[in-house]
């Protein structure tokens, strides 16, 4: 194994770490019930998003599995595994687009394409468990557009954004700091 591969498997796991520790330890929760939003908890598929589309495919996975193997309910389980759908298509379209980020413009266009794309994946995720009777009380009493089109659907897409604006925030400073392999750059001035 080559040094750049075992530096990416190294950030990939690093990544995986952040993005299943966040939700679970993060005190930065905003709660709309029945639904709640962790603030930052993307942030981590993001980055992992700018590295590269395989990294965005192990992190996906790999926080998806933490969700799983930590013993949350099986909605999040696959709320989570739709991760690996926006982030796989975001990382393959910035491999193939790098310039994408390097303009506030093209940035905020391609972060509400894959914010719908979550906020879309989690609404059909959990539209099954919904008519299913297998969600809260809480869901049923707010009903399917609140609950499920604007709680899930919405708030995804706003969440997605915000944690997507975060992890560029991030990711800029860390990229001038640090010489990884890595397939997009953040250039502009925000």
């Amino acid at each position: 194994m080559n040094r750049n591969n075992s530096h990416s498997m190294v950030v990939s796991a690093l990544l995986c770490a952040i993005g299943i520790l966040i939700p679970i330890i993060s005190p930065l929760k905003i709660t709309l019930e029945p639904a709640s939003f962790t603030l930052a908890s993307h942030v981590a598929i993001f980055i992992a998003m700018f590295i590269s589309p395989a990294t965005a495919i192990f992190v996906a996975a790999g926080t998806t599995a933490g969700f799983f193997l930590a013993g949350f309910p099986l909605v999040i389980v696959l709320r989570a595994g739709v991760h690996l759908v926006f982030a796989s298509a975001g990382a393959i379209y910035l491999k193939k687009y790098p310039d994408t980020l390097k303009s506030f413009k093209s940035s905020q266009v391609f972060s509400l394409a894959i914010a719908l794309i979550h906020g879309i994946s989690e609404v059909l995720i959990v539209m099954p468990f919904y008519f299913g009777n297998g969600m809260a009380t809480a869901y049923y009493t707010k009903g399917f557009v609140v609950s499920v089109l604007l709680l899930v659907g919405v708030g995804t897409v706003i969440h997605s954004m915000v944690d997507f604006y975060l992890a560029q925030a991030i990711w800029k400073p860390v990229t001038r700091a640090i010489k990884m392999p890595f397939d997009v750059s953040v250039k502009y001035n925000a």
